[in-house]
């Protein structure tokens, strides 16, 4: 959540002229009565009116400005689901003023957060789905928080001689995490071992992984589709490399699977990639529900293949809301719609309908992929053929424009198309990304072609690119 300020002091406008802008703010059709009556004056924005205003007005205002916004079908940096089906609209809307957290006064929302729960144990093989234990949070940002919580506590547990007195805990990953992990450990000090990318390898390796274990690494994590390029992490890999290490050396590390995305992809179209609680060195998994879980913002999921792996001290027990409510969470109250919402899903798509939904995503990213790798001009990295997503960059002959005149030429188009660098080693590489999600057709995929073909016909004119300034680039992560 980006940090906003106060009022907007920048423009400097007189007082009067101010308050005449806000009043023709207002379309005076806007008043209940009469286009005259009670619309003389617009509302303040950004300190509360002195009074009310008729509802259909304040609707009308916030709906007018909203219009500014891009258009989230056509948004192709996020990974968040922007299309469902109308009836999960209507069951969002009957369980909005449910609260998540108050499961003895709606025992049955919380019924459904148990069965999403289990079916995602038994999705990601746990060896015994009803023995593992697991919750819904808001994201899985909120989920990562969580299981690095548990992978803190446990290794804590290990070395109470040590720490905190002598002993900093550190986490390994790679350098293409998402922010979250950063966060994780800037939060709750614990050092972050990052893999460095290397040439064509854009991930952790698991040999570079297993390097900078020692006795204070709590665990490594895995990223099962890379938000930089929609790769796979090898999990298995990185497992085999550190069941090596514990072999030489006694170290037993831990992993943690980020499946933000993939974990909601791989089990339905990549069944021969064992990443998940097959693999006996798989503590946690997260998911977000709200990715191609296919569900609106505000979902994730965490799950640990049991409770050993869960610390006990780490739940929470209250009972002021009435019964006797276990918690897990860094939120506390939040909606239950979300929830009601991925269990509709799971209930209507089942195994064959998620297949169906992911099988049409990868298939569009794969030949929107080949599309681009045939224009001059570009270059895949990769091509969209694990997670629905591939990135790609200008030709090495290409001088006279770059990715960021790209991504701004498409905007223009109302195509949200993020350009960004990649991080240690290869700052040097500056790339596009396109995400394909459920509601991103082989149609739009085709208009997205032609505008693309447009931009480059304009921007093989120019002399020079636009801007050289990487700055201004957008990682969009999320």
């Amino acid at each position: 959540m980006p940090l906003h300020r106060g009022a907007d002091r920048s423009v400097d406008i007189a007082p009067d002229e101010r308050a005449e802008l806000r009043r023709l703010s207002l379309n005076p059709f806007y008043g209940e009565a009469d286009p005259v009556s009670e619309m003389t004056l617009a509302p303040p924005m950004h300190r509360l009116p002195d009074g009310p205003m008729p509802p259909a007005t304040a609707y009308q205002l916030v709906h007018d400005e909203l219009m500014l916004d891009g258009n989230a079908r056509l948004n192709l940096a996020t990974f968040v689901t922007t299309w469902m089906e109308p009836e999960a609209g209507v069951l969002m809307t009957e369980c909005r003023e449910k609260n998540m957290i108050d499961k003895d006064e709606y025992p049955r929302t919380a019924e459904l957060e148990r069965r999403c729960v289990a079916m995602l144990a038994d999705l990601w093989n746990a060896p015994d789905p009803a023995a593992a234990i697991g919750c819904s949070t808001t994201g899985s940002s909120e989920a990562c928080m969580l299981a690095g919580m548990a992978l803190k506590r446990r290794w804590a547990r290990r070395n109470a001689a040590r720490y905190p007195a002598t002993a900093r805990p550190n986490l390994v990953m790679g350098i293409n995490v998402q922010v979250c992990w950063e966060k994780f450990c800037d939060f709750w000090e614990v050092e972050a071992r990052c893999v460095p990318m290397e040439g064509d390898r854009f991930h952790l390796a698991p040999e570079a992984a297993a390097e900078l274990c020692d006795e204070n690494t709590i665990g490594a994590v895995a990223v099962l589709g890379s938000t930089f390029d929609g790769s796979y992490e090898p999990v298995a890999g990185l497992c085999a490399a550190l069941d090596a290490l514990e072999e030489r050396t006694g170290l037993d590390v831990p992993v943690h699977v980020d499946g933000a995305s993939g974990a909601m992809v791989a089990p339905f179209l990549d069944e021969d990639v064992v990443w998940d609680f097959r693999l006996p060195r798989v503590s946690s998994i997260n998911t977000s529900g709200h990715k191609y879980g296919l569900v609106y913002p505000g979902v994730g999921w965490a799950l640990w293949r049991s409770s050993a792996e869960l610390p006990e001290e780490l739940v929470f027990r209250v009972n002021y809301l009435g019964g006797d409510m276990p918690t897990f969470a860094l939120n506390f109250s939040r909606p239950g719609a979300q929830v009601v919402a991925q269990y509709y899903t799971f209930l209507r798509l089942g195994r064959e309908g998620f297949r169906a939904v992911q099988r049409t995503a990868r298939d569009i990213a794969t030949k929107l992929s080949g599309r681009i790798g045939e224009m001059a001009g570009f270059r895949l990295l990769t091509r969209g053929d694990e997670l629905p997503v591939f990135a790609f960059t200008t030709a090495p002959d290409v001088t006279n424009f770059n990715v960021f005149d790209v991504s701004r030429r498409l905007r223009e188009h109302g195509w949200l198309v993020p350009a960004y660098t990649f991080p240690a080693n290869r700052e040097d590489l500056s790339v596009l990304r396109v995400v394909c999600r459920n509601g991103f057709s082989a149609d739009l995929a085709e208009l997205l072609v032609a505008d693309l073909e447009q931009a480059l016909t304009e921007l093989r004119r120019q002399e020079r690119p636009a801007s050289r300034d990487r700055r201004a680039a957008t990682a969009f992560h999320h």
